[in-house]
């Protein structure tokens, strides 16, 4: 069987037109979509970029794999035992290597590897094609002149299981201008509304709409004006918003279009019908939730949930949308599965064939998911509620240590419910104390969430330049707040 990933990084599930965003953002995806099967409620059980594809291959939370973050302990991959360096253990491989090990050619094209340094990421691969030295900066254009070479190539091959990494929706949205221009003149975001984003102007931290930039990008002497003509500065009106949404969404369907050369690739082969597609992202990004734009910084919906769409031919023969709670790592399991291969005893994924199959499929019932850049916030979903504990605020005025959300009421998760429904909060919070014994019971080390709070979230934005920027625009108080918080943290570390 010929299966292709097709990797977005950074795609909202929500800014797809097969999961019913109205603006033309992924007509072949939806053409995917409309063959197969949509999984409206998948997340990423680890954001951002390093953890989830970190889950994604390895088949395990995040909890058990070890990497929960871009830096510090937390990005250190436990791949091995111990005392078993040269062995592979076969309860718990990488997936490329478990395809490979089955008679799987499994090729990649993606520079993931060398942009985190994370070599664990290449075990398994027949071919790694890392073929440009921007680390994650290529646009579409350039990763189709290398991968639609190789296809013409190899399509005809049986067994192949190939990874293609598009970049282009990660900001900052570096789309030709002719692309952004064809979401101009249609409809913006409804949400946020201009009395939100008036609220948004007294919060700050990294990636807000005061503090869009973080003072590397800009093209002025300070370092926070817009890196790219078609963004815009700050966000301080709608149309800031729709001009940053048009940049989005302009690179969703860039991307798209590159999607449709490769498949446009696969039918001049004549194995287009007979390939199995995927399409997923490592994460989406907010604008506007809990007062980020443009990032992913948090454990919230607009992160979390992304794309699941999967066409198996001859498997997915009731072709509609599945609102069951999935994760991303439950690939893993599913692609065994359908592939016939047995599915490694330690990997945290269960497999959602059946909802392929047009059988009765539930989920999961609950899921835990981990963030850490920007804070260090744990959460648990279900399908009425989100409940996140900030376990570092990071550089946000995130005082409050316990966030609930009704999400079928409130899906921007605007208020906080957790002081009028304990008894809600009380629940989740026994779900997650229960999660988490049951990590430990798997042969976990530690939880590497915890052993990361000492060590702070700041790998793109300190501290000192967060304080530095605060006083510069006239906000001493905030300074002096952001220190008095972070010292509970980190004690007598940010002196008054």
């Amino acid at each position: 069987m010929r299966v292709l990933y097709i990797d977005l990084d950074c795609c909202r599930a929500d800014h797809l037109g097969c999961n019913g965003y109205p603006r033309p953002t992924s007509p072949n995806l939806d053409g995917i979509a409309a063959e197969g099967v949509t999984f409206t409620h998948c997340y990423c059980a680890n954001s951002p970029c390093l953890p989830s594809r970190a889950g994604l291959f390895s088949g395990r939370f995040g909890f058990n794999n070890g990497v929960v973050t871009h830096h510090g302990t937390g990005e250190d991959f436990r791949y091995h035992d111990l005392y078993n360096c040269h062995g592979r253990d076969t309860t718990r491989p990488m997936l490329a290597m478990h395809l490979w090990q089955h008679g799987m050619k499994t090729v990649t094209f993606s520079c993931f590897a060398d942009r985190h340094n994370a070599w664990w990421f290449n075990a398994g691969w027949e071919e790694v094609h890392a073929f440009t030295r921007k680390r994650g900066q290529e646009r579409a254009d350039e990763v189709n002149a290398a991968f639609l070479p190789w296809l013409r190539q190899h399509a005809r091959e049986d067994n192949w299981f190939v990874h293609l990494h598009y970049w282009d929706i990660h900001s900052h949205y570096r789309v030709p201008a002719e692309w952004v221009e064809k979401f101009r003149r249609l409809p913006g975001p409804s949400w946020p509304d201009q009395a939100t984003i008036d609220r948004h102007q007294a919060f700050y931290g990294p990636r807000s709409a005061v503090d869009l930039y973080t003072g590397y990008e800009g093209r002025r002497g300070d370092g926070y004006a817009r890196p790219v003509d078609t963004m815009p500065d700050a966000i301080r009106t709608t149309d800031d918003l729709k001009l940053l949404v048009d940049g989005y969404d302009a690179s969703i369907a860039y991307a798209d279009w590159h999607v449709g050369e490769v498949l446009g690739a696969l039918d001049d082969a004549g194995v287009l019908d007979h390939t199995a597609i995927v399409v997923s992202a490592d994460h989406g990004d907010s604008f506007g939730e809990h007062g980020q734009y443009m990032d992913h910084g948090i454990a919230n919906e607009a992160v979390h949930n992304i794309p699941m769409i999967v066409r198996w031919p001859e498997v997915t023969t009731q072709p509609g949308r599945n609102e069951a709670m999935v994760y991303n790592l439950d690939l893993a399991p599913t692609l065994c599965e359908l592939l016939g291969f047995p599915v490694p005893a330690r990997w945290d994924g269960r497999s959602f064939a059946p909802a392929l199959r047009g059988e009765s499929f539930a989920g999961w019932p609950f899921q835990v998911w981990d963030h850490g850049i920007y804070t260090l916030t744990r959460t648990v979903r279900t399908p009425e509620w989100l409940m996140m504990r900030v376990l570092h605020p990071g550089l946000y005025p995130y005082d409050e240590p316990v966030l609930l959300h009704d999400m079928r009421n409130d899906p921007h998760q605007t208020i906080n419910l957790a002081y009028e429904r304990p008894e809600v909060v009380g629940e989740l919070s026994a779900l997650l104390a229960d999660w988490r014994q049951q990590q430990l019971q798997k042969g976990a080390p530690c939880d590497p969430m915890e052993q990361m709070i000492s060590q702070g979230v700041f790998p793109y934005y300190s501290p000192e330049r967060m304080f530095e920027r605060l006083e510069k625009t006239g906000r001493s108080q905030q300074a002096a707040e952001l220190k008095r918080r972070l010292n509970r943290y980190h004690p007598g570390r940010y002196p008054l």
